[in-house]
């Protein structure tokens, strides 16, 4: 069941357009991953999902009608900033919580020992758990977070997603946006998205799946690094070895030899996040080619 979608939805603010036909669904029990770069359109289009700004184009249904009160509701929403009353306690945003969505299950014991905190008083990462334990409170059909792991530790990081994977086990879905690529591996699908535009989409083997890195091995790769490094796209030193997502092997080779480096330049498979560099560093219409076999 879709539970929420968008389709070749369009959002213009005066010439800029941050939102660029995109469709986008989510079922029940399925974690989607949004991903992008600052800037890429994926807070745009997470506003657009909950009604929160007109589509110029396009259309958006939550639980299968158009975006309403009533509709949002039946889903748990924790913003980049939140959403919590700051001057007001632990235990004063789960009463407003509980009034406007109903009561939930109570609260784990990290927060139930902060309840009359203060909320700008607490570390960042118990701020995050009690803006979940808001999201979670009305048992939400849907979840849409943005950046929800933003700014927090490991340990914690991997708690807030452990969460999110018992709110899909008990059949909610989940959309979340993030910057970590690390997270990617714990959604069940990925939609990302580059220029307002949605440039891969699936799981992470489907969007990897061909894709070929330039691998170049040179005894003098201090000066290998900076001849490639004009060629402005992805490049890393792993080891000894510098690595080129989505470049073409013969450009490589002729830029290295320009510059009377010797080198052995060979392809390679390339892994999810040099794909993910090589798609959010080029141009919409050549990420599909730059991620390719070259």
């Amino acid at each position: 069941m879709k539970l929420a979608t968008t389709d070749g939805v369009t959002k213009r603010f005066g010439s800029l357009v941050a939102v660029d036909s995109v469709d986008l669904h989510v079922r029940a029990g399925e974690v989607v991953g949004l991903l992008g770069a600052n800037g890429a359109g994926k807070t745009t289009l997470i506003r657009l999902l909950l009604g929160l700004v007109r589509a110029s184009e396009g259309v958006v249904t939550l639980f299968g009608e158009p975006p309403s009160r009533r509709t949002r509701a039946r889903l748990g929403y924790v913003p980049q900033g939140l959403g919590l009353y700051e001057d007001l306690t632990v235990e004063q945003n789960l009463a407003f919580a509980a009034a406007v969505f109903g009561k939930g299950n109570g609260l784990d014991d990290d927060i139930a020992r902060v309840r009359d905190v203060l909320v700008r008083d607490l570390p960042l990462g118990l701020r995050r758990r009690v803006s979940f334990a808001l999201a979670l409170a009305h048992r939400p059909k849907l979840l849409v977070l943005d950046e929800p792991t933003s700014g927090v530790d490991p340990l914690a990081r991997t708690r807030l997603w452990d969460t999110i994977r018992a709110a899909a086990d008990d059949g909610a879905g989940v959309l979340v946006t993030t910057h970590h690529m690390e997270e990617a591996e714990e959604c069940d699908r990925l939609v990302v998205m580059s220029q307002g535009t949605v440039v891969a989409s699936g799981t992470i083997d489907e969007i990897v799946a061909g894709a070929k890195t330039v691998v170049v091995n040179a005894g003098e790769w201090e000066q290998a690094f900076d001849a490639l490094d004009r060629l402005n796209v992805p490049l890393a030193l792993i080891g000894r070895d510098l690595r080129l997502p989505g470049s073409d092997r013969d450009e490589v080779t002729g830029v290295l030899d320009s510059a009377g480096i010797e080198a052995d330049v060979r392809l390679a498979g390339a892994t999810f996040e040099e794909v993910f560099a090589a798609i959010v560093m080029r141009p919409a219409a050549q990420s599909a080619a730059a991620v390719g076999t070259q």
